[in-house]
């Protein structure tokens, strides 16, 4: 469903009240795997958007992502970092809307740095909100997780009021971005929408990540780590229909609220190693099973009917096309999974998993 900024607006619809009638943008994170392809789909559906995208780059932030429109007139990239109180206030002035992606992201890398998550998830959101609060920004749009939300039993769903009960040090610190979120509103009256997606799948993800790795991995004939009996269960997204999502809550999400964004795809970890390897051709012989990390949630599952209500927003992209396109994207970028696969990620990789896995 599309949305302008004219005629057959649903009645919970927010209307960002533009300076000169285009709609100028702050995206933060914007090269990392979700931020770069939202702002790839949002320059293409709308005419009337203009993005500036901040990001830091590190070793997830990949400018390679968006080189395909670094020049398009409406797009403006700034290296730099949430954390600077200046840098944001200059990039906020002006600005109709912040859509803040940016984040330490990565459970497994939480486990050796938390106080890095802290920095960048609650320490950086907060200056985001007090630049939005003091140069007036229209809406201020926080891309969370299911993660805050915990894990779940066999059965059951998280719902927006779910009480929050993060695990690990990553989850965490983006339920603290979410409580920050929400307490510039209760306090400032500052007009925040947050949305919380399901685990993201998708073209351009780091590898590091669980589709991507085994994707990688398989195509290299590597073995594949799986954690624990392999048996946790997701909720998976495609990175396009959650880009969607965020913008379906940017544009008609009612100040204050979350929104949970899910893909109605539970699927075994397991189940989605067997589905990558069958996909590469390859067998289920390169699936090692090794150590489960430490507060490993054991089930995520989104009710996303309060988006389908409230947003018209829904996933399109079926999980097995979608993951056929992922697979097919990594083999057709062998550069681009070379280059981010060397240096910083090598030597991750080999601190993570060292002996589990041959090289």
């Amino acid at each position: 469903m599309k949305c302008g900024l004219g005629a057959n607006l649903p009645v919970n619809y927010v209307r960002i009240n533009t300076r000169d009638g285009r709609l100028k943008l702050l995206v933060t994170g914007g090269c990392g795997f979700i931020g770069s392809n939202f702002i790839r789909w949002l320059l293409q559906a709308r005419p009337d958007a203009s993005v500036t995208n901040l990001d830091l780059l590190t070793y997830a932030g990949n400018p390679e992502n968006l080189a395909d429109i670094e020049r398009h007139p409406r797009y403006k990239f700034v290296r730099g970092s949430i954390n600077d109180p200046d840098l944001v206030d200059r990039l906020a002035e002006g600005s109709d809307g912040i859509l803040h992606f940016a984040a330490e992201s990565h459970v497994d890398r939480s486990l050796y740095g938390p106080l890095e998550f802290v920095k960048t998830n609650v320490e950086g959101t907060t200056v985001l909100l007090e630049a939005a609060r003091r140069k007036k920004v229209r809406r201020f749009l926080l891309v969370s997780t299911d993660e805050v939300y915990g894990s779940l039993p066999e059965t059951g769903v998280f719902v927006e009021t779910t009480p929050l009960a993060p695990s690990s040090a990553y989850s965490a610190s983006k339920a603290g971005s979410d409580l920050m979120t929400l307490a510039y509103r209760r306090t400032f009256g500052l007009d925040v929408v947050i949305t919380r997606g399901s685990n993201n799948y998708g073209p351009y993800q780091y590898p590091e990540k669980f589709v991507p790795l085994f994707i990688t991995n398989a195509l290299e004939g590597r073995e594949c780590p799986l954690y624990g009996d392999g048996l946790n269960v997701r909720d998976w997204l495609h990175v396009l229909d959650h880009g969607k999502g965020i913008w379906a809550a940017f544009e008609k999400g009612r100040a204050g609220e979350a929104y949970n964004l899910g893909g109605g795809n539970e699927r075994q970890n397991l189940q989605v190693a067997q589905a990558v390897l069958a996909a590469c051709g390859r067998t289920e012989s390169l699936i090692k099973f090794v150590q489960d990390r430490p507060g490993h949630d054991r089930r995520y599952a989104l009710d996303a009917s309060k988006a389908r209500r409230d947003l018209g927003w829904s996933p399109e992209v079926p999980f097995e096309k979608g993951l056929l396109e992922t697979v097919a994207w990594y083999k057709g970028n062998p550069g681009w999974v070379a280059r981010v696969k060397s240096g910083e990620y090598r030597n991750y990789y080999e601190k993570h998993y060292g002996n589990a896995v041959k090289s």
